[in-house]
């Protein structure tokens, strides 16, 4: 048996049950062994990044999106109202960057050469009081503090590739401060780029799914040892703190070194009853497990800031045993057409005909009511990343997209609902799943 952080016994059964790969599909690759993306990789993805601004006459670039900052220089920083940013030349070894100060530490000792650091949002001109400079200077517009940087650093060409367009007073500054120099949006280069994951970043996602399934399986366990005398927020809370004293424990995080552990965590959701009837409640997850209810194990897994969703829906047995027939109708629609997107996730395919033959076998199987979204959304760092699972986006699907799996039905009126989610990669003949934990009646169907 296994011990929970509350000193809770549980069965440790679960884990047995997780799926093994079925031989000659197309399956997930082996973990990764490292905790985050290597710097080489970020440098190669520059590299990619800049040809493909050459093949477009675009000699530098300006990022200011910070999962843009990320992805090209593996800067990881915490957003806030501060701005930052990120540039090169087509020359440029390291990149330049626009920082605030109290994250000096973390651009300076990355992949850093140089840029412009004001103190804080608002700045004012002149007061640096880490530097003993304390005064009352006039507010600095920071686009302009940007631009003057950028002129010290130097420019090369006259077209700046920008990751979304200028605000027109933005405009207004640029034809001050770098006369002569044009602002190209490139944005849709840069989500292309990211949509279409590499090797090593599925390695790493599903490195964080070797996590996420054990998480799942002592959810299973915890729920299946103690039955009705715990809330669904006691699974949640168990099982999270369980499964990140396995993972911090495996990663590299050198007692507490800037740059190590970077985003890498796992999430544990839990909710059962009627909660589990909407898709986006707005009332907390604390309700007793009880007998004839839905239940839904949830979360999120990261590891270096790459994973992803995985969701598992449940029917728990009434006093006599038997699973209601109408959450055995959704359950069942629910999860075959999960298996239909895993099926229908091939390159070549547009997202809108994925989702329009799901949306078909709902409605044929009469449960048009109990639709309430698209079947899934594409899956990035950030979470939720285009292209989407929705009738109205006739994205072509390129091997190696992720996506989340969430063809749910939800009936409030009757306090239960049902949905599912995974990372599905789009492949060559089949989509793939990074996650084992399995989809059947045997797992998802209990008896407490």
């Amino acid at each position: 048996s296994i011990t929970d952080a509350l000193g809770r016994q549980a069965t440790g059964k679960s884990e047995a049950l997780l799926l093994g790969p079925t031989p000659g599909e197309e399956g997930p690759p082996e973990p990764a062994t490292y905790d985050r993306l290597p710097l080489e990789w970020n440098k190669r993805t520059v590299n990619r990044f800049k040809e493909k601004l050459a093949e477009r006459d675009i000699a530098a670039f300006l990022v200011r999106d910070p999962l843009n900052i990320i992805y090209l220089t593996g800067y990881w920083h915490s957003t806030t109202e501060r701005p930052q940013a990120a540039f090169m030349n087509g020359d440029d070894a390291d990149p330049w960057f626009l920082y605030p100060g109290l994250d000096r530490d973390l651009v300076t000792s990355w992949w850093f050469g140089g840029g412009r650091m004001y103190f804080d949002f608002h700045h004012a001109e002149g007061a640096f009081p880490h530097e003993g400079k304390v005064q009352q200077g006039k507010k600095v517009d920071l686009f302009t503090f940007m631009l003057e940087g950028l002129k010290e650093h130097g420019i090369q060409g006259t077209r700046i590739g920008v990751d979304g367009e200028l605000y027109p007073s933005e405009i207004e500054r640029v034809k001050k401060v770098l006369p002569g120099i044009e602002f190209v949006d490139v944005s849709k280069i840069l989500i292309t780029m990211r949509q279409v994951k590499t090797p090593e970043e599925l390695a790493l996602w599903r490195r964080a799914y070797l996590y996420f399934d054990r998480a799942h399986a002592f959810a299973r366990d915890y729920i299946l040892t103690h039955g009705t005398d715990i809330t669904d927020y006691e699974v949640s809370v168990a099982t999270e703190l369980w499964i990140n004293d396995q993972l911090y424990a495996d990663l590299d995080l050198a007692d507490g070194a800037l740059h190590h552990g970077v985003r890498s965590g796992v999430g544990i959701g839990c909710r059962v009853g009627p909660v589990t009837g909407y898709p986006h409640p707005n009332q907390p997850y604390y309700n007793r497990i009880g007998r004839g209810m839905a239940l839904q194990i949830s979360g999120g897994a990261r590891i270096g800031g790459y994973g992803h969703e995985n969701y598992r829906a449940f029917i728990i047995a009434d006093d006599n045993g038997a699973f209601d027939p109408h959450m055995q109708k959704l359950w069942t629609v629910s999860r075959d057409c999960c298996d239909m997107q895993m099926d229908l996730s091939v390159e070549g395919v547009t997202c809108s005909s994925v989702a329009y033959r799901i949306h078909k076998y709902q409605v044929k199987q009469g449960v048009q009511k109990y639709v309430y979204h698209r079947p899934a959304h594409g899956a990035g760092v950030e979470g939720h990343q285009s292209p989407y699972l929705a009738l109205g986006d006739y994205t072509m699907m390129v091997r190696n997209m992720c996506f989340s799996e969430e063809p749910g039905l939800y009936d409030p009126e009757n306090g239960c609902g049902f949905n599912w989610s995974n990372t599905i990669v789009v492949g060559k003949e089949s989509g793939y799943r990074m996650s084992r934990v399995p989809y059947s009646k045997e797992w998802c169907w209990l008896k407490i």
